[in-house]
């Protein structure tokens, strides 16, 4: 695929083998859940509520499992008290979204 097509998603980018996701958070959502891309962010549903770091622990552990690696490879990069954030995977294993591969 051209690199304009890539372009065209603007939720995700790869840094070298390391995913950077742009996400919106619902918290206190009925369970842990991807919701789907919704233009410049992907959604996703958190059970955890948004108090003392809950939150982002949740989602930091829910994508770690949903990606295949330890909850360590997981950080929070921006937004840390937003529902917006970016988040960085270190070297994912599996894709439970759709993500095109990165480019060697």
């Amino acid at each position: 695929m051209p690199a304009s097509g890539l372009d065209a998603v603007s939720w995700y980018r790869w840094n070298g083998e390391d995913l950077e996701l742009t996400l919106r958070v619902k918290p206190r959502a009925p369970k842990d859940a991807f919701i789907g891309a919704e233009g410049d962010h992907y959604r996703v549903a958190i059970k955890a509520p948004p108090v003392e770091g809950k939150g982002n622990l949740a989602l930091r552990k829910f994508l770690a499992d949903a990606f295949g690696v330890a909850p360590s490879k997981v950080s929070v990069i921006g937004g840390e008290q937003s529902r917006y954030k970016r988040l960085r995977i270190q070297a994912p294993r599996t894709f439970p979204i759709p993500v095109e591969p990165r480019l060697q």
